[in-house]
């Protein structure tokens, strides 16, 4: 068979990732910081675009409650009203979108909605030609530290939300500056829940991290090291006597002679009293809520937009016609039009974010509303495909709604990822339990254990948690009695005999 070349025409759908559709991602995943850098840089690079400077309308306001539909038929930012028409017809041809791709973006809302889940990562809108990951390698500050390590914890439910809750409490020289009680009543939780989730964290790295005061944070080093005998208790009690220098009163209150005494205070000069010293710290920001979540009456919870978050931008039609009409070249023609067609996009696209924000955290509230009611106790098992199935978006829509905004309650501010929990299915395939209802009923279990037989073994853990209808792995449920500092049945079977 001879080889010969030949044109042929092929008709296809497919998504093209326009660089004003990578746009629209990146704002998407932007907090309000961020998104305020960005417009910045975007009213110097185009001239087009101008802030608009008439008052706003009231924001938009998403009644809740359990069991109904949320509304997101308004928004806060009145002055971005343009058709949403995903075909966009101010960009070039060469950057319209295909059929498929117009659809896709629709999802469930098509006037109103982009399913951004179609779309990769890569690329770039930027005339410097940074991709969306382009960011710059900075130190880990001890906030990314410690949540890093809480994710290895084993912690979850109502213990994993309150462990959240300390960490954004602890300073950057690692102290936690937060009040337990005041906590608890604003979480409405227990105080000896708080006080076993801080026995958790003051065993993460650094050593005397989460500590309340300089004594509790050498004693958390001390016991590290297997050194905190009664005379370093009685040297830290002290410490008033130390700064002082008075020796001899050191002495009486330790009971301890000079050689001893000298011993002990270059010990505990060794330790660390700032343990967050190392780590690298951020310019501290107050965080901004995207979103309130405000109660009414009846039962209902009321969800709008903040709109100090939200840049109101437009596009300058007189400025635009007057340039228009001056433009003489072919290039200085493209020019004006590239910047009208990215202006027109740019409104669109915050308008769009607004209303996708504003969507998914509705539909976040209706599905924790028991956690606003009642307290942190009462926080559902929620994943992002949930609330995705809920509002007819993908799950990496959620996601990327989720990072970095926040949401004020009457309990606090939470960032959205706070509200979603970790769940173990039911075998019967019931509702889902709680991992918290679930590490519970493994403590009881090995509480109630009194005699050497008695003792259960982490696969005889599991079959009686199916037999309730959890559905559990082995691994799972080691992991669990690991992160409440239970032993091995080997070793209960062992301390039981012992005591027998």
């Amino acid at each position: 068979m001879a080889l010969s070349a030949r044109l042929e025409i092929r008709q296809g759908q497919g998504l093209v990732i326009t660089p004003q559709l990578q746009q629209a991602i990146k704002l998407l995943q932007l907090s309000n910081l961020e998104l305020d850098a960005f417009v910045d840089a975007e009213l110097e690079r185009n001239p087009l675009l101008a802030r608009d400077e008439r008052d706003a309308e009231p924001e938009a306001e998403a009644p809740s409650e359990a069991g109904t539909d949320l509304s997101t038929d308004r928004i806060a930012d009145a002055d971005a009203r343009a058709d949403l028409d995903t075909t966009h017809d101010e960009a070039s041809p060469g950057d319209r979108v295909t059929g498929d791709a117009q659809n896709d973006m629709g999802g469930a809302d098509a006037g109103a909605s982009i399913d951004w889940s179609k779309a990769n990562r890569g690329g770039s809108f930027d005339n410097d030609g940074e991709g969306l990951e382009g960011a710059h390698v900075r130190e880990k500050t001890l906030n990314e530290h410690l949540h890093d390590q809480l994710s290895a914890a084993g912690l979850s439910g109502v213990e994993a939300a309150a462990a959240i809750v300390l960490i954004d409490a602890v300073d950057d020289g690692g102290y936690l500056r937060a009040d337990l009680a005041e906590t608890a009543e604003r979480l409405g939780c227990g105080e000896d829940l708080l006080e076993r989730v801080l026995a958790v964290l003051q065993g993460f790295e650094p050593v005397g991290v989460g500590a309340r005061d300089v004594r509790e944070c050498l004693m958390i080093q001390l016991k590290d090291r297997n050194r905190c005998d009664p005379a370093m208790m009685a040297l830290l009690d002290n410490l008033p006597l130390l700064a002082r220098h008075d020796m001899p009163a050191l002495k009486r209150a330790c009971g301890v002679d000079d050689e001893d005494l000298r011993e002990m205070v270059a010990e505990l000069r060794a330790l660390t009293p700032r343990p967050g010293a190392a780590f690298g710290g951020e310019p501290a920001q107050t965080v901004v809520p995207d979103v309130y979540v405000r109660e009414g009456l009846g039962g209902l919870w009321h969800v709008e937009l903040n709109s100090e978050t939200l840049p109101r931008l437009l596009v300058d039609q007189r400025y635009h016609a007057r340039v228009s009409a001056s433009a003489r070249t072919d290039q200085e023609k493209t020019f004006v039009s590239d910047c009208a067609a990215q202006a027109s996009w740019l409104v669109k696209s915050l308008d769009q974010r607004a209303k996708t924000i504003l969507k998914v955290s509705s539909e976040i509230v209706r599905q924790q509303d028991a956690f606003l009611a009642f307290g942190v106790e009462h926080l559902r098992p929620l994943n992002l495909k949930t609330v995705a199935d809920a509002i007819g978006m993908h799950e990496s829509t959620v996601s990327r709604v989720t990072s970095n905004k926040y949401l004020a309650t009457p309990r606090g501010v939470f960032e959205m990822k706070f509200f979603f929990t970790s769940a173990i299915q039911s075998s019967e395939g019931g509702e889902a339990h709680s991992a918290e209802s679930v590490r519970h009923k493994i403590r009881q279990m090995i509480e109630a254990e009194a005699h050497e037989r008695d003792v259960h073994s982490d696969d005889t853990i599991v079959d009686i948690l199916k037999g309730a209808g959890v559905d559990i792995a082995r691994r799972t449920v080691a992991k669990y009695r690991e992160a409440m500092r239970i032993p091995s049945s080997v070793d209960r079977r062992r301390r039981l005999k012992e005591h027998a």
